[in-house]
């Protein structure tokens, strides 16, 4: 007789289930004592099992080298592409620095004054002001130029496979493995491939970027036009509008704000890799970050981090500002003035330097109104003395209610103006005596942190006893387990057998041919390094990650206190956390975990706080009214009906930090980040893309157990 016994991850088990995959698990992890035991040896993955897919991979590198300038298919498919995409790179960027940097702070703001008010417009323009004040104008304008080419390119071919998706379901599904695919293979792992086919320097930089930034403007194209409503459409086709008309007149307008949304994810993604980028001579703020990175200079690596920062947040908030529909300036017009966050109101001084603002904003529209009047004045004489006097009279109401930003155009129409007529670079060049230093200090700060904070004393606390710690109980008894103790195949079975407890059949088969798969591809013992590395900084995040989350979630203060430094983290670039934490633990491993902690924390905590903060409020007026305590109701009431959430919380750290301990190769990280780097730094693409394969092997198995783990308890909850 089969008794129920209880559900897990979706799974519903009975009692023999609930003790064969224990007694399952007990008897692999035994077995490597009776086979160490054995003359054979089959602890390490056979090696005349290796498919040696690098050897075919280094000769048609060799044969692409020596047919890039003849062969038809460089000379008239890649050549081209590569010489469109670098003069449109030149163009933007020469245009960029050839505008006077007043020009370019002030349409800044009327962008961001147009998205969202004022709050949006200074923010813009501050973040380009700020820019320039740490001297890195030059290095942000070879940026945007990098950014603005990759998106362009990408929304050019995501918003129509976006609109074709939304009108084909079979296009839809041969495309959602594809999307897949790039949506979590790290980024890191793109530019490996694209250096076989365009060289080096700015151009395969934004052909990986287009890459990566692809999947969410289709994802999020089609899902809009999808969810927009059929009764609208059946208006539409009643009186008598041909598809074309449906689409550009109904479903696209409908649709706007979540196509803006992808816009959003697509900018903020190409961004990220633009970054990565600078790894193969793209330059820009990335080439900074890097260059600090080698020469362990901190400070300079936070200022160029800082802009990078900016650049991210004023593009989130611009185009955030233009997907929703009533955060114009002119539906803002009668709300009251806002410019700090609204925690900050009860600080009188805060609130003074609103007024203050306020004030001034107030006495520029009343003068803008006036120019606006006289203006409107002057073209209507001008008008009339053409027989046009109606036409006339349209304009200057027209003039007055745009007052602020007409007055606007026409000052950036000066600046343009001198600009041109000017022939000395000093009005075109962010001025040298403008600058605010933060190396120094922060320099000074981590050169304290490390002398002072290694070692208290001669007590074990401090950043180096903590690394020995991770290095003697943590990293080396996991990856000796993993890669000697455990070995391959009933490591294997192992994880078949935890994807079938929590996700099923399919991907258990999945986990098992991807797991075989890195091992034919000679790359088990650095994915065994790699994923002992992924669990040390799992583990770590999600212990920290979860009391937060917790906290957050049951008091506002301390949400509002943890916002900000969670905004921060999530917008920092991976590379920019390498900096400190080298400083501090040294190289090898180590530093990368702390830095995949760092980064993974923000989407930990805030899952782990929305999935408590959504628990139903008459549920816990339920089990309050039945006597229970605080932590009964977080026990067993609030942490189980937001589990989803939390499990949805746990795969984006994983993924994350997987990301991250790639990135960590970069300084003595070891396992599979460090295979790809080599493969890149020496041109051995073949090393590279088998270890950016066991990258993607490893993340696909990792994401799609914790996200099935996750649909599945949602669907229990629902049932309960």
């Amino acid at each position: 007789m089969m008794l129920r016994w209880q559900s897990f991850g979706g799974y519903v088990f009975t009692r023999r289930r609930m003790f064969f995959y224990p007694v399952v698990l007990a008897t692999i992890f035994a077995l490597p004592l009776l086979i160490h035991r054995l003359p054979v040896d089959v602890g390490a993955f056979p090696e005349n099992w290796n498919l040696h897919l690098r050897e075919p991979i280094d000769e048609f590198q060799d044969w692409v080298i020596g047919n890039r300038a003849s062969h038809f298919i460089f000379v008239w498919f890649f050549e081209p592409i590569s010489d469109a995409i670098d003069v449109g790179i030149r163009q933007v960027e020469q245009f960029l620095l050839w505008l006077p940097w007043p020009a370019i702070i002030l349409s800044a703001y009327l962008v961001g004054y147009r998205a969202g008010g004022v709050r949006i417009g200074l923010l813009a323009g501050g973040g380009l002001l700020f820019m320039g004040l740490v001297g890195l104008w030059d290095q942000s304008m070879q940026t945007l130029a990098l950014m603005g080419v990759s998106v362009v390119i990408s929304l050019a071919i995501g918003l129509p496979l976006g609109i074709l998706t939304s009108r084909n379901d079979r296009l839809e599904a041969s495309l959602r493995p594809l999307l897949d695919g790039m949506q979590t293979m790290p980024a890191f792992v793109y530019l490996i491939p694209v250096l076989l086919f365009f060289g080096i320097a700015r151009v395969p930089a934004v052909i990986a970027t287009v890459i990566y930034a692809l999947p969410p403007s289709i994802r999020l194209t089609n899902l809009g036009i999808r969810r927009v409503s059929p009764t609208a459409v059946e208006a539409a086709r009643a009186f008598g509008s041909t598809d074309w008309q449906i689409l550009t007149k109904v479903q696209l307008p409908l649709a706007m704000p979540t196509i803006m949304a992808g816009v959003n994810q697509t900018i903020m993604m190409a961004l990220g890799i633009v970054v990565i980028a600078a790894l193969i001579g793209a330059g820009g703020l990335g080439r900074e970050v890097l260059l600090s990175l080698q020469r362990l200079r901190v400070g300079e690596g936070l200022e160029a981090g800082l802009a990078i920062v900016f650049m991210a947040i004023i593009f989130d908030r611009i185009s955030a500002g233009f997907s929703q529909k009533d955060n114009s300036p002119a539906a803002q017009k009668n709300k009251s003035f806002h410019l700090l966050p609204n925690r900050l109101a009860r600080f009188a001084l805060a609130r003074a330097f609103e007024q203050a603002i306020d004030l001034m904003i107030v006495g520029i529209r009343r003068c803008s109104k006036t120019l606006a009047r006289g203006l409107g004045a002057i073209v209507g004489e001008v008008m009339s003395l053409i027989g046009r006097k109606n036409a006339g009279r349209a304009i200057s109401p027209f003039l007055q209610r745009h007052a602020f930003f007409v007055t606007s155009l026409i000052l950036l129409a000066i600046l343009l103006y001198i600009g041109i007529t000017n022939s000395t670079a000093e009005f075109s060049e962010f001025p040298e005596n403008w600058s605010l230093n933060l190396s120094q200090p922060v320099d000074s700060g981590v050169a304290w942190m490390r002398d002072n904070l290694y070692q208290v004393g001669n007590l074990p606390i401090g950043t180096g006893p903590l690394s020995d710690f991770l290095v003697i109980y943590g990293l080396n008894p996991l990856r000796s387990l993993l890669q000697n103790w455990l070995v391959w195949p009933l490591f294997i079975v192992a994880v078949v057998l935890v994807a079938h407890a929590v996700a099923g059949w399919r991907t258990a088969l999945f986990s098992a041919i991807g797991l075989a798969g890195i091992g034919l591809l000679g790359m088990w013992d650095y994915s065994m390094d790699t994923s002992s590395q992924v669990i040390i900084a799992v583990l770590v995040t999600v212990s920290i990650a979860v009391p937060l989350g917790i906290l957050s979630s049951r008091s506002d203060t301390f949400e509002a206190f943890l916002r900000p430094i969670l905004d921060t983290l999530q917008t920092i670039p991976p590379f920019v956390y390498l900096v400190p934490v080298i400083m501090l633990f040294n190289v090898g491993r180590v530093p990368g975990i702390m830095a995949s902690v760092l980064y993974a924390l923000p989407p930990g905590i805030r899952l782990i706080n929305l999935g408590i903060r959504q628990v139903a409020p008459d549920t816990v007026e339920a089990a309050q009214a039945f006597g229970s305590t605080p932590r009964q109701i977080l026990v067993k009431v609030q942490l189980p009906l937001a589990m989803p959430a939390i499990m949805l919380g746990i795969n984006q750290v994983i993924m994350m930090v997987l990301a991250m301990v790639i990135i960590a190769g970069l300084v003595g990280g070891g396992g599979l980040g460090l295979e790809a780097v080599v493969g890149l730094a020496k041109n051995q693409t073949g090393r590279g893309i088998e270890a950016g394969l066991a990258i993607v092997i490893l993340a696909m198995i990792m994401d799609r157990i914790t996200q099935t783990w996750a649909k599945k308890r949602k669907v229990v909850g629902q049932k309960d």
